[in-house]
């Protein structure tokens, strides 16, 4: 299936200064920025055509991936000044680039890329900046075999605070940690059919137009992950996932973890 991955929103959390024009999905973990880690994970499930949803600092997505260097993250053999790859990325990816404007929200850029996916029944969707080791083919298969019209990962939620239970006298009933309320996030990875285009308005979201629609019709399913799941909306958050790159706990990398060698292409660069 396609993946249409949104990259061009300002992510401004995530911004090191005024002039610093950046899109988050190219802050880097380890070699490679973001985008690439969640284009991996999709290409390993076999999903290697992706539709990018450009925006801000669409020239540094191009620029990345047109300048692509496979030698900074596979093995090669360097034989008479030839580089030999023993392994690629990206080389059985298609890969297409779409202007989407640099003001639209996420629906609306879903809506500019409806003709790259050539009407396929079923499609795939990301925010670009939440990496996680979800199963994804049993959210694929498992939305393929409901009659609903987009399915949302969700997790619980992440934030470290404390809810508080007061009373009308001011005194304190009960402290809960957030993460053990009966709640569920939006955790950013989609399965989706042609049917949510007919509930996105012009210049409207994906979620809180989309998705809320088909959700007052049920016609929106969820996938519960309880596994990991680490987004990237600050640098600190970014920083953490860099760190435990260069420690080597990446268990969002699922293709490191399959058998070595499994899908590894050979070329040459």
């Amino acid at each position: 299936m396609k993946v249409v991955l949104f990259c061009g929103g300002y992510g401004m959390r995530m911004r090191s200064g005024a002039s610093d024009d950046v899109p988050k999905p190219m802050a880097m973990v380890g070699p490679r920025p973001l985008i690439w880690h969640v284009m991996r994970y999709y290409a390993h499930y076999g999903h290697r055509e992706f539709i990018l949803c450009l925006g801000y600092g669409a020239h540094h997505i191009k620029e990345f991936f047109l300048s692509y260097e496979e030698t900074a993250s596979n093995d090669f053999v360097l034989r008479g000044g030839r580089t030999e790859l023993l392994s690629t990325d990206i080389s059985d990816w298609t890969i297409t680039f779409a202007q989407t404007g640099i003001e639209s929200p996420i629906g609306e850029r879903l809506r500019r890329v409806r003709h790259h996916l050539d009407g396929d029944e079923m499609f795939l969707a990301n925010y670009a900046d939440v990496l996680t080791d979800a199963p994804l083919p049993q959210m694929v298969e498992r939305f393929a075999r409901r009659d609903a019209g987009a399915s949302m990962m969700v997790v619980p939620p992440q934030s470290s605070f404390h809810c508080v239970e007061l009373g009308e006298d001011g005194l304190v009933g009960g402290i809960t940690a957030v993460s053990e309320l009966p709640l569920w996030e939006n955790g950013g990875y989609f399965v989706l059919r042609q049917e949510v285009f007919d509930h996105i308005p012009e210049n409207g979201d994906l979620v809180a137009d989309g998705c809320a629609r088909l959700a007052k019709r049920g016609r929106l399913v969820a996938h519960r992950h309880r596994g990991f799941w680490k987004p990237t909306d600050t640098v600190k958050e970014r920083a953490a996932l860099d760190e435990a790159y260069a420690r080597g706990e990446r268990p969002w990398a699922v293709w490191e973890h399959a058998d070595a060698g499994a899908g590894a292409g050979v070329g040459t660069a």
